[in-house]
């Protein structure tokens, strides 16, 4: 089965269902999807002498129905896969108004700075996967594999240089490989690392994230900048191009190879979770129809995870002095301490405090099977 059975067009994050080791030989200009005249100047070519994953696990999409290694790639392989999908490195953002084509239950990735809000539609994110911008003076990596439904901001910072990311058209463990233009390392886009190249080992910074339907964070950030239609490419954005894929991947179907440690059973494979990293302790939240808060301490952290339409938003779970325990009273989110009422961006909304917010925390949102994989010590919320 391939991802074209499911609707998926060859401009999404693969169509390949299974890896062929002749497929090099088919990467040709036709077969991969037209990028951008104006793409930025290519990064170097990645530096195979140093990697922490095997190379033979790195598979390129071939846009062709296969995949090529990155140990059996060439150079010439690699450059022509180089950005297949486009990142967006001038996004264009509009008032919430300009959003009115996205129906109220499609999903966005939101993201603050200060007082400003920002949303990211799945359905542009799903054919560029990558948005390199500046918001606030902070560098920012707004990255999302639809293979892993995992929608993670980062800090483009790493110890002190600014970097700049594309699309190698490769994955790893069926998730997005990422490649920064200045020095050409591999990067694996759940875990945040790179894994090939000269920076191998190093990490970027997690930045505070929440997945949300366009009405739900509308209804919580009215004032929000979306992201527009105005990407400089003609694609289909109006449509659901993965819609039905998380059935594909419940029945433990997977576009690419994954490890053993992917099929971690603590959990099904599609099991939408989000992942809180405080000290050493990495922790996931099933948020499946996540319909109640999610109360616990973390490290001596006390933090919560407030239900959205589309996951669930973490959040520290002290305001005002007060050490907060939330739970659902009808339609109301409310703290038993106080008894005011949050909404699910964190902002008290009515009661004591009125008024009052919670501190967002960095966090992850993506299928199980994604993050156990690139976090096998990860712990499992239980509820007590």
């Amino acid at each position: 089965m391939t991802l074209a059975i499911l609707g998926v067009t060859a401009s999404a994050c693969s169509t390949a269902s299974s890896p062929d080791p002749d497929a090099e030989s088919a990467v040709s200009a036709e077969t991969v999807p037209a990028a951008k005249a104006d793409a930025p100047a290519l990064p170097p070519d990645v530096d195979m002498t140093i990697h922490s994953v095997p190379l033979g696990e790195i598979h390129f999409d071939t846009f062709d129905g296969g995949s090529v290694t990155l140990a059996d790639s060439t150079p010439e392989i690699r450059e022509a896969l180089l950005d297949a999908i486009p990142p967006i490195d001038e996004p264009v953002y509009g008032l919430a108004e300009q959003g009115d084509w996205l129906e109220p239950d499609d999903l966005v990735l939101g993201y603050l700075a200060g007082d400003n809000a920002y949303a990211y539609p799945f359905k542009i994110l799903n054919f560029h996967e990558i948005v390199n911008d500046k918001i606030d003076d902070i560098p920012v990596l707004v990255s999302y594999c639809p293979l892993c439904r995992s929608a993670i901001v980062y800090d483009r910072r790493v110890d002190g240089r600014e970097l700049a990311f594309s699309n190698t058209s490769a994955l790893h463990e069926s998730d997005l490989v990422m490649v920064d233009r200045t020095t050409g390392s591999y990067w694996w886009q759940v875990a945040g690392s790179a894994i090939v190249g000269p920076l191998t080992g190093a990490s970027l910074e997690v930045l505070p994230s929440t997945i949300a339907t366009w009405d739900e964070w509308t209804n919580t950030h009215p004032d929000t900048y979306v992201h527009t239609r105005d990407t400089g490419f003609e694609r289909p954005y109006e449509s659901d191009s993965f819609g039905g894929y998380a059935d594909y991947v419940a029945s433990g179907n997977f576009v690419f190879p994954v490890s053993p440690a992917s099929l971690d059973d603590r959990l099904p494979p599609a099991s939408l979770v989000v992942a809180v990293t405080i000290g050493d302790t990495v922790r996931a939240y099933q948020v499946d129809d996540l319909g109640s808060p999610i109360n616990d301490t973390v490290e001596g952290s006390p933090i919560v995870i407030l239900p959205t339409d589309g996951g669930g938003a973490s959040f520290g779970a002290i305001s005002n002095g007060y050490v907060l325990t939330f739970e659902r009273r009808g339609d109301r989110i409310i703290d038993a301490e106080t008894e005011s009422t949050w909404s699910a961006g964190g902002v008290a909304i009515d009661g004591e405090l009125e008024g009052a917010t919670l501190d967002p925390i960095p966090s992850r949102t993506q299928f199980w099977f994604a993050l156990v994989g690139a976090f096998p010590d990860v712990e499992v919320f239980t509820s007590p």
